[in-house]
């Protein structure tokens, strides 16, 4: 799929595995996603689905450090996060909030198939042992919206690999090299007005 890569995201990789600042990141990212895919959701249901996106994206924050400690680049690992997402999205029915087609799930899955396997992600259970033992907050499905699926959002072409669009424009396979002078506190979440793409 394709991903934006910046120096916040790079902030945000390493702010997440220090102390304090860390839990502090980890929330801001949360609610920045849910804030983002509420967005994307039928403006009637959005509320509804608010208390699930918070609990699932908090999971997957713990995927995405996983798959960094599994030596996957900041992109692919943060890739796996959104693929873990829109399998969610898919089943429940919340196809207008889908990045990629329907018809991409399986790519996207075998391409991480390893990790996945690893983690007990599947389509259908997409955080595996990731999830937590209290669970997750439940919302309504729309499954009727899977007989003819309607991806506003969604970007298709995209499932043989990483793509990041850089800050000016540019798509590279795989992503970009790390610079050397990442400051953690650039991190969303550190500075209250700190935000990220």
């Amino acid at each position: 799929m394709k991903l934006r890569q910046n120096v916040r995201h790079w902030a945000a990789k390493q702010a997440l595995t220090l102390p304090v600042v860390g839990k502090k990141v980890n929330d801001r990212l949360v609610g920045m996603h849910t804030d983002i895919f509420a967005g994307k959701a039928d403006p009637d249901r959005a509320d509804e689905r608010r208390d699930h996106l918070d609990d699932f994206f908090d999971a997957t924050m713990d995927t995405y450090v996983a798959a960094l400690e599994a030596g996957f680049p900041e992109a692919e690992a943060r890739e796996i996060t959104h693929v873990q997402a829109n399998f969610d999205f898919y089943n429940h029915g919340w196809t207008e909030m889908m990045e990629f087609p329907a018809d991409e799930l399986t790519e996207h899955h075998d391409r991480y198939a390893d990790f996945f396997g690893t983690h007990g992600i599947t389509i259908e259970d997409p955080l595996g042992t990731f999830r937590p033992a209290e669970g997750i907050a439940e919302a309504p499905s729309t499954p009727e919206r899977l007989d003819d699926p309607d991806h506003p959002h969604a970007e298709g072409g995209f499932a043989d690999d990483a793509y990041v669009e850089t800050e000016d424009g540019d798509v590279i396979v795989g992503g970009q090299d790390e610079p050397d002078d990442i400051d953690p506190s650039d991190a969303p979440g550190v500075d209250d007005e700190s935000t990220a793409d």
